[in-house]
């Protein structure tokens, strides 16, 4: 693929409820401008950007999907992002770095829970918008509708620049309201248009909103707006100047329509794009980032081809055999084949051949990547995803692409045994790929935990951990990481004393266990006076005691919380040795703990929970029968943020729940908060069932 100036560059992320065409949409734009001879059908899993196996047999993008095509001399990067609520922090982390930003609606479904998270983010990013009305030729398709719901819903006036020409079956073509034409399509997917007669019974409308668009985007530009209120015959090219001054600096919010899957509309929306939306030179405001030695300094970057290099690694993809591909935007300057830059989040140096552009799974070579093109290169030995490669001189560190904490925790289990370094590896390279996806061994229950944002995300890595690494694993709910703590001081005292014939075994101590703060740990006094224990022998004590804190006496959970004194003691100036006094000290814990009334300890979780204001109530009862404790409540735009604490042994499986309870638009986080004692009735539920499985196991 030829290098195109930077000027010429639209870097355009199409962002949507998952649904609402966003790869239909790409796959037309790519066939429309022949970067493809086939218009693939994503039910018919042969489309560009749906590559992966899951994506093709789920009918749904899983990843962001990247392909450039060249159109009217501007070359059109896309970014095909996936809609669902598992996958919308890589949506997030492509708004970031996208120019334009195509908010895709549903004609019969309108305004979805996804769609009004990318609108804000794209509006708190600062991205240029534009709305795209999808599936006009879809049953129950309605054009006023829908520009009504999206208006009420956004709280932002629209400026259509066309309307639709019938809608369902009868969907034909568009009128172009600043030309004031009307253009009519095949039904046949080929994208064949003509120029037709405005339909009679829409000249009225048609002329009403030609006017409105005339005005508003006649307000972007004081001396047209003058001769606008004049009764002056606007210039085309003027018009068109205040429409890309409108859109650039995110006044204006163009609206169009048509269908993707019938290729019905979309010429004209690559033409909007290529004549008035923002190139990477356009970018007002600076990248910000920071200095790689300290982090506190805040340095910023200009988009522009004199600036030192800079770029944002944006997505890798792992190929078991051709290994590691880096995709990145070239923030600043340039970069070119056989070139060697600065990984300044990783503070190393890295080293690429040949330069490529991603075509969804293919990829074509360049020879330069210039400010603001997305381009791929192979093999980087430390570099990942949200990493900064740079000038080796002049070094940043860009604070731009954001991975939540896993809201979600599954266990691991392999279907066969000795897979368990298979599962290891297999899982750190898919978490290259998606690195909101976590794979970690918990030390108290011995279970691989594998983390991430949702259900369907984790499931989806496990089919990939298959196919790409051969190891088939199950997903069970992980166990509670329950601690045990005491409620108040006691006193024990125990003898090991151990005669074989030969040397024998002594040591005898005295402890006294108090409970401490939540989070104090575990914490050892020496208050041995007159040398009854030894002064060598102390160390060996305060050993046992520690090797009895992994496993309580409720239900074999860690003790925390708990200040031990070791206060009185024996010894035998033959048999006493560190051993002897080790296993003293164990046991001598072991009965303390029992005397000093121990309670279980359950993890509580901080709790945040957006979903349409609609299943408020829903959502507050359900939280109260999981023993939830509400902190707060807000509103915003139509959705309702529920704050709560809730112990994490209620909340395991709560995202199924939320979802059925708010039909799929609702989304939580979770994040720890601290431990609190477990309930009379459950906690006697938790250590039969730990006493249970004790007894099973033996």
């Amino acid at each position: 693929m030829k290098v195109i100036e930077s000027g010429k560059i639209r870097n355009v992320g199409l962002f949507g409820h998952g649904g609402s065409g966003k790869t239909s949409l790409a796959e037309a734009m790519l066939f429309d401008g022949k970067a493809t001879t086939r218009l693939g059908k994503v039910e018919d899993g042969n489309t560009i950007m749906d590559w992966e196996p899951e994506e093709i047999a789920k009918t749904a993008s899983i990843s962001t999907g990247l392909a450039s095509v060249d159109w009217d001399k501007v070359r059109l990067n896309i970014l095909d992002t996936p809609g669902g609520a598992n996958f919308t922090s890589e949506s997030r982390n492509m708004l970031a770095i996208s120019d334009l930003a195509v908010i895709t609606v549903c004609a019969a479904s309108g305004v979805q829970v996804q769609t009004t998270k990318f609108w804000e983010l794209a509006t708190e990013l600062g991205v240029s918008k534009l709305i795209f009305i999808n599936r006009m030729d879809r049953e129950r398709a309605n054009f006023k509708e829908t520009v009504k719901d999206i208006q009420d819903s956004f709280k932002v006036t629209l400026t259509p620049l066309q309307i639709p020409i019938g809608q369902e079956e009868s969907f034909q073509g568009v009128v172009d309201l600043l030309n004031n034409k009307a253009f009519v399509w095949e039904r046949d997917g080929s994208g064949a248009m003509k120029e037709a007669e405005i339909p009679a019974d829409l000249k009225a409308e048609v002329e009403e909103y030609r006017t409105k668009a005339i005005e508003a985007i006649a307000e972007n530009d004081e001396t047209l707006m003058m001769a606008y209120l004049e009764g002056e015959t606007l210039a085309p090219e003027a018009i068109a100047n205040a429409l890309r001054a409108g859109l650039k600096n995110g006044s204006l919010v163009p609206l169009l329509c048509g269908s993707a899957t019938k290729n019905i509309g979309v010429q004209p929306l690559m033409d909007l794009i290529a004549d008035a939306g923002p190139s990477p030179l356009d970018r007002v405001k600076p990248w910000v980032g920071h200095n790689p030695d300290k982090k506190d300094e805040i340095i910023e970057r200009k988009g522009h081809e004199d600036e030192p290099f800079a770029a944002i690694v944006l997505k890798s993809i792992i190929d078991r055999h051709a290994g590691k591909l880096s995709i990145f935007r070239v923030i600043s300057g340039a970069t070119a084949s056989d070139s060697t830059a600065n990984n300044s989040s990783r503070k190393g140096k890295e080293r690429w051949g040949q330069v490529f552009k991603v075509m969804g799974k293919d990829r074509d070579t360049i020879d330069q990547a210039v400010c603001g093109d997305i381009v791929a290169v192979a093999k980087l030995k430390d570099t990942a995803t949200g990493d900064t490669l740079c000038d080796e001189k002049v070094g940043v560190v860009l604070d731009l692409l954001h991975f939540p904490e896993p809201s979600i925790n599954f266990a691991i289990q392999p279907k066969n045994k000795g897979d368990e370094d298979k599962i290891q590896n297999g899982f750190a390279r898919l978490c290259e790929e998606d690195p909101t996806v976590r794979i970690r061994r918990d030390e108290q229950t011995q279970e691989f935990i594998l983390a991430g944002v949702g259900q369907g995300q984790l499931e989806i890595t496990v089919e990939k951990l298959k196919r790409k690494y051969g190891v088939e694993v199950t997903m069970a709910t992980p166990k509670v990481p329950y601690k045990e703590t005491i409620k108040i001081e006691a006193r024990a005292r125990y003898r090991h004393k151990k005669q074989t014939g030969g040397r024998g075994q002594f040591g005898e101590c005295e402890l006294v266990v108090k409970p401490l703060p939540r989070g104090s740990g575990y914490q050892f006094v020496d208050k041995i006076v007159g040398g009854v224990i030894p002064r060598q022998f102390i160390p060996a004590v305060d050993k046992g005691i520690q090797e009895r804190l992994p496993r309580g006496v409720l239900a074999g959970n860690p003790i925390v919380d708990v200040e031990v004194a070791v206060v009185d003691g024996k010894f035998h100036p033959v048999d006493s040795s560190e051993q002897a006094f080790k296993m003293a000290g164990r046991m001598c814990m072991k009965a303390a703990i029992a005397a000093a009334k121990p309670i279980l300890l359950e993890p509580i979780m901080n709790l945040e929970v957006i979903a349409p204001e609609t299943n408020t109530g829903d959502i507050m009862g359900d939280l109260s029968s999981r023993r939830g404790r509400p902190s707060g409540m807000s509103s915003k735009g139509k959705n309702t943020i529920i704050k709560a604490q809730v112990p994490l042994a209620e909340v395991l499986r709560y995202e199924p729940d939320l979802r059925s309870m708010t039909s799929g638009q609702g989304s939580f986080t979770i994040e720890f908060s601290h431990y609190e004692e477990v309930p009379g009735d459950i906690a006697q539920k938790v250590i039969d069932s730990a006493q249970k499985e004790t007894e099973e196991e033996e």
